[in-house]
């Protein structure tokens, strides 16, 4: 009898700690996915090498996913003139190609920096092709596209979002607002 109800206690004691434990392991999960930040990720540029966000602290940042054979792809014009006219107050523009979209960032890296440099003369950071939906996305905009008002998936080549000094997502731009009408918020948070 004695013997009985002990095993009864060592397993009621056993699922008990199984449900802590878990419980444990899940607070952990999500206490560590919601303490990152951007400056926690790392990424490839377009020579392969590892790249952290960190060496952007106190930069205002332009993500931007691109596409050399997009509708879009004008805008890495206006996107240079930006960098060219802002960088020196703290502004980067940070280009993720992504081959998601109808196949419209063909090629290698190197192929895709060659293009962009002798057509349209890019100075900012590119870095290499990425996915930014799916289940091969990379953890850059997972997170982006977790941060409260900026939910969803992209839904198109230079989609953009502005983040701020301390590494906050300011705003999420889809791909069809001009980079005029971007800069006006640019302007306001490189005060």
């Amino acid at each position: 009898m004695f013997r009985k109800k002990m095993s009864k206690f060592a397993s009621k004691n056993r699922t008990d700690m199984k449900r802590i434990i878990f419980s444990l392991l899940a607070m952990v999960c999500v206490l560590t996915v919601s303490a990152q930040g951007i400056y926690d990720f790392k990424v490839k540029d377009d020579g392969g090498k590892e790249v952290s966000l960190a060496d952007y602290k106190g930069k205002v940042l332009l993500v931007v996913n691109t596409a050399t054979r997009c509708g879009f792809t004008p805008q890495y014009k206006d996107l240079e003139a930006l960098y060219e006219k802002y960088r020196n107050e703290g502004l980067e523009i940070l280009d993720f190609p992504c081959n998601q979209f109808g196949q419209q960032a063909p090629g290698t890296i190197q192929e895709i920096h060659q293009f962009c440099t002798a057509n349209f003369a890019i100075q900012f950071p590119q870095f290499d092709k990425i996915e930014v939906n799916g289940e091969n996305e990379h953890p850059l905009y997972a997170w982006l596209k977790a941060q409260k008002g900026f939910e969803g998936d992209i839904r198109w080549n230079f989609t953009k979002f502005l983040i701020s000094r301390d590494g906050q997502v300011l705003k999420r731009y889809e791909s069809a607002v001009k980079i005029a009408d971007i800069e006006t918020d640019i302007t306001n948070y490189l005060k």
